[in-house]
């Protein structure tokens, strides 16, 4: 009897460990800090990978899509925080409202920049193509925060506690090119890897779901 409990204990702490963490205050973990579970790359998966407990994106094309049992990895309203480090001259992207696609760039959902010293002109924290930003406003190789909130229409987006974007969606029918079937709906989180050079990390992966 005593054996059977011992095995039941292990199983119980196996299957917990698996478990999102969820904090007092409502945030969720969707990253353990070990390993890719719960979270699903298209082609050039080898361009993510775990470093002293980060994600690593550093490799050809690809994007790493959450599909982890928190809210079924399908959210509308919430807020969403990384700790990310770029090394000079890497480009990347945290994507929201977007969905599993095997290749090519996201066609859901918005992109948010990560870029301090890469050579497109729009720097971290910028709403692609929608509303971007010109300042730099933290450095390569230093781990910052950044934020994302989603509620009903509105996107706000902070880097280090520093409001960045404010938007309102209103008139997408105003917008260019492919941003004209990109709008707020509901989806999963993304993070991109642009091009070989670039090589970023992001840590300390979190959501707080938000009432809809």
């Amino acid at each position: 009897m005593k054996r059977l409990s011992f095995f039941s204990s292990i199983l119980f702490l196996i299957v917990c460990s698996n478990l999102p963490v969820l904090a007092q205050d409502g945030w969720v973990s969707i990253f353990n800090g070990t390993s890719l579970d719960g979270w699903k790359a298209g082609v050039n998966a080898s361009s993510f990978s775990i470093v002293d407990g980060a994600i690593q994106v550093a490799g050809p094309r690809s994007h790493l899509f959450y599909e982890g049992p928190v809210k079924n990895h399908m959210f509308k309203n919430f807020e969403f925080k990384a700790t990310v480090m770029t090394k000079p001259g890497s480009n990347s992207g945290i994507f929201i409202h977007t969905a599993y696609q095997e290749d090519g760039w996201p066609a859901k959902g918005y992109e948010v920049q990560v870029n301090n010293s890469h050579t497109d002109w729009k720097r971290t924290g910028s709403l692609y193509n929608v509303m971007d930003v010109k300042e730099t406003y933290v450095k390569d190789n230093e781990w910052y925060t950044e934020y994302i909130k989603v509620e009903g229409k509105h996107i706000t987006i902070m880097i280090n506690d520093k409001v960045v974007v404010d938007y309102e969606e209103s008139d997408i029918d105003k917008r260019e090119g492919d941003m004209k079937t990109k709008f707020l709906s509901s989806g999963t989180f993304a993070l991109q890897a642009h091009d070989p050079k670039s090589v970023v990390l992001y840590k300390d992966i979190k959501v707080r779901p938000l009432t809809e």
